[in-house]
Order: C-alpha cells, then sequence, then structure tokens
C-alpha cells in the first residue's frame, strides 16, 4: 500500500508562491466582506424601501440562493475553461453586485445585485481553495489553503469596521454633494459599494497570475506547467510531480459519476461530511447573531456589539495557529485538539445559560474559547481537507459538491438558530450544537488520513491502492 508519511522537501524561494496564493486568497476576503457586510445595512435599507418582515428576510438571504446557483455550476465550469478564468468570472461578479447595490433605486434592483453577489461567493469559495491547493508544493499546501480562511476571516472583521466607521463619519461628507446620498442620509449604499475596491483589486491581481498546472497537466499543456511548478519549486520538483501525474493516467475531463465510484466513496464521505459540520456547529449563529445570544447573557447592546468586534479579531488571531502549524503537525491533529475544544466550549456555553450565569465575563469567555478552537481546527483545515482529497480529472466536480454541503449547513443554521433560541433557549441550542459537532471526531479518527507533505496524486494512489486492498481482503 502507498504510504502517506513525510519524504526529504527541497529548499524553494517562497516569495512567488505566497503572492499567487495571497491573490486567489482575495476570493476568501470578499466572500468574508460581502456576508458580513449585509449585518450593519439591514435596519436602514427596512427603513429606506419600507420593507415588510418577509423583504427583510429575502433581502438578508437571497444571496444564498445566488450562492447555491454558484457552487452548482463552478465545478463544470472550473474543470472546463481552467481555474483561473473561473475566479476572473467570480471577481466580476463581486464588482458588479458592489457597484449595482450601491446605486440601486429600487428594491428590486437591489435584491438583484445581492443574488449577483451571492453568485460570486459561490464561485469563489469552491475555486479559491481549489487553485491554490493544485498550486501549491505538498509541504506548504495546508499553510497556503489556510491563507484563504485567514483572508475569509479578515474580510469579517473589516466589514465589521467599515460600517462601523461609515455609521458614525456621515457628517464628514456632506460638504460633497455627489457623496451625501450615499454617505449620509443612504449610508448603506456606502457600506455594501465598498466591497468595489477589494474586487476590482481581486480583478487586476488574476490577470497576472497563472493558470493552475494541474489543470494545464489536464489539457496536456506539460511545457507551461512545467514552467509554473520549476518557478514555484524548482526542476527537479517540477519534474517529480509531473512524473507523478502521467503515473495517473489522466488527461482531460472525466464524468462526474466519477465521484461516486467505490474507489472514492470514503473521499466523497470526508468532502460532505466535513464541510456540513463545520456548519452546524453553530460558527455563524455566532457571526449572524452574535449581539443578540451577548444580549440574552446579560450584555447592553454597545458592550454586545463590542463583543461581535471582539469575536472577528479572535478569529482572526487563532487561524494563525493553523497557518504556522498545518504543514508541521498536520490536519488531524488540529482537528482533534480544536474540534474536542469547540465541544466543550458549547457545553459549558450551555451550562452557563442553564445555570443562570449571565452576569460576568464567563460565557463571552467561552464564547471567545470556542471562536479560537474552530479558527485553528474546523475553519481552516475544513478547505485544506476538501481541496486535497479529490483526484485530479474530478477535483472541480467533488469540491463543488462539498462546497455545496456547506452552504446547505449554512443555510440551516440561519435560518433555525432563531427558532431555536425562541424555542428551547440559549442552554438547549448550544447543547445542541455540541452534539451536530461531536461526530467530527470520530470522521477524523476513522476516515480521514493524514495527507501532511503529501503531493496531491500520492492522495490519489492512496485511495486507489486502499480500495484494491479492501477488495483483496473481502475476497
Amino acid at each position: 500500500m502507498i504510504s502517506l508519511t513525510n519524504q526529504p522537501a527541497n529548499q524553494v524561494s517562497r516569495t512567488y508562491l505566497y503572492l499567487v496564493c495571497l491573490v486567489a486568497a482575495l476570493g476568501g476576503f470578499l466572500f468574508g466582506f460581502d456576508t458580513a457586510v449585509i449585518s450593519g445595512t439591514v435596519s436602514l435599507v427596512k427603513n429606506d424601501f419600507a420593507l415588510d418582515a418577509v423583504q427583510e428576510g429575502w433581502f438578508v438571504s437571497c444571496a444564498l440562493l445566488g450562492c447555491i446557483v454558484g457552487v452548482s455550476v463552478s465545478g463544470k465550469l472550473s474543470d472546463t475553461y481552467g481555474r483561473k478564468l473561473v475566479q476572473i468570472i467570480s471577481a466580476v461578479l463581486f464588482l458588479a453586485s458592489a457597484i449595482g447595490c450601491m446605486v440601486s433605486a429600487t428594491f428590486t434592483t437591489l435584491i438583484a445585485f445581492r443574488l449577483v453577489g451571492g453568485l460570486g461567493i459561490g464561485v469563489a469559495s469552491m475555486v479559491s481553495p481549489l487553485y491554490i491547493s493544485e498550486f501549491a508544493p505538498p509541504r506548504f499546501r495546508g499553510t497556503m489553503v489556510s491563507l484563504y480562511q485567514l483572508a475569509l476571516t479578515v474580510g469579517i472583521v473589516l466589514a465589521y469596521f467599515s460600517n462601523a466607521y461609515l455609521a458614525s463619519h456621515t457628517g464628514d461628507f456632506l460638504e460633497n454633494e455627489s457623496l451625501r446620498p450615499i454617505f449620509s442620509t443612504q449610508v448603506w449604499r456606502g457600506m455594501l459599494g465598498l466591497g468595489a475596491l477589494p474586487a476590482g483589486i481581486f480583478l487586476l491581481a488574476l490577470l497576472v497570475v497563472p493558470e493552475s498546472p494541474r489543470w494545464l497537466l489536464l489539457r496536456g499543456q506539460e511545457q507551461k506547467a512545467r514552467e509554473i511548478l520549476t518557478r514555484i519549486d524548482g526542476p527537479a520538483s517540477a519534474q517529480n510531480e509531473i512524473e507523478a501525474f502521467n503515473a495517473t493516467g489522466e488527461e482531460g475531463e472525466s464524468s462526474f459519476s466519477e465521484v461516486f465510484t467505490p474507489t472514492y466513496r470514503r473521499a466523497l464521505w470526508i468532502g460532505l461530511l466535513l464541510p456540513f459540520l463545520s456548519q452546524v456547529c453553530g460558527i455563524n449563529a455566532v457571526i449572524y447573531y452574535g449581539p443578540r445570544i451577548l444580549e440574552q447573557a446579560g450584555f447592553t447592546l454597545n458592550n454586545a456589539l463590542g463583543g461581535q468586534v471582539t469575536i472577528g479579531l479572535v478569529n482572526v488571531a487563532f487561524t494563525f495557529v493553523a497557518i504556522f502549524t498545518i504543514d508541521k503537525w498536520g490536519r488531524k491533529p488540529l482537528l482533534y485538539v480544536g474540534v474536542g475544544g469547540a465541544v466543550l466550549s458549547l457545553l459549558i456555553i450551555g451550562a452557563l445559560f442553564q445555570m443562570g450565569v449571565t452576569s460576568g465575563p464567563w460565557i463571552l469567555l467561552f464564547i471567545l474559547a470556542f471562536i479560537a478552537c474552530f479558527a485553528f481546527s474546523f475553519g481552516p483545515v475544513c478547505w485544506v481537507v476538501v481541496s486535497e482529497i479529490f483526484p485530479n480529472a474530478i477535483r472541480g466536480k467533488a469540491m463543488a459538491l462539498a462546497t455545496l454541503s456547506l452552504w446547505i449547513g449554512n443555510f440551516l443554521v440561519g435560518q433555525l438558530t432563531p427558532v431555536l433560541l425562541e424555542g428551547v433557549g440559549s442552554a438547549w441550542t448550544f447543547w445542541l450544537f455540541a452534539l451536530c459537532c461531536s461526530p467530527a471526531l470520530w470522521i477524523t479518527w476513522k476516515l480521514i488520513p493524514e495527507t501532511k507533505g503529501r503531493s496531491l496524486e500520492a492522495i490519489e494512489a492512496y485511495w486507489k491502492d486502499t480500495y484494491r486492498s479492501s477488495r483483496k481482503t473481502d475476497l
């Protein structure tokens, strides 16, 4: 059986690698920014367009429909036309959404451009980590893909800060008559339109990054792939990776049905379950409904909003733990420690609510502990694992399926959290999140192989060899 243990690594200049991966990670930044910026606009849009409850909910959630459509088509598009082109499409969608939302004259137009933004989120959430995983050398792949999650968390925090800044400095723009409607009486336009700046940077930067070398190999463009791989990791490593790819015997686009073959069934289960569990553990309940939860814990509204910013900063800070350790310690140790810590934190939060311990800092402290545990485990490791476990020829389609699973979990948490808080109370809500989080420990133990330092082709060969061994055992 082919082993996934470590092998010696050659030295490499990391500057080019980091620059390209940081450009791709901007897709994560826009994902996080676009998701979080909406929190500061809801009440303002509701007042300006005189929305009822149904329209208000549609304004918040309509982007999810775009996300689902975007994820559904991104796998096929990226396998057919390349990872770079699909990232460019996502940047154009983000840019069009930001500008369109800013200048929308009617609620219907605003919804249309929110849907466009949702398409961008869906596409970027699949193709950006996929591109990074195929671009980075094996020994740096975990760190590079974790940059995507870091950018996502930074996008969330900057959305909180930009909303707060625009809301508190609207008077500074009153002297400029052309900006007055955007930044004063209708400040939500500035909040949504600000996303055009990073979207424009993302679009321009993508024009100068290369295509994924593995997609080029799938298309028979070996010389172009060799040039890119040589620049990333030197000629010897480039030759090794090309030989490993050629040994798989893959070229061109494979049928979607291959995702469901027995050879890759275990990988498929990992790809479906890990992203789903990363959402139903309750992370977005805290991100979306943090102020409400903290108010129930006895905080005033202003303190609750301050606590939300603190939550965002902790999320960013502890993502660095994964960046610095995932390629040293491996994927599984981070999942064991992080998921275990998240389950324990959720249980304690529920117990504090149940016992009525709502004064003092205890609930906030354990919410921050939960966020910290998620930030160095579930958050980045999920993207790393699902971007590397599938074979080259079907990676785009399989990643799209895994990302769709994540968005389904996100949708369920977003819809059910208010119902749970009202129906069963805060204590049972957090206990249910702990229950939903805990199966990830079993999945890490029984299903996920340690992929630290292994090439994507070695991981693919591992699944094939494991399946052949299981067939012999059955016989």
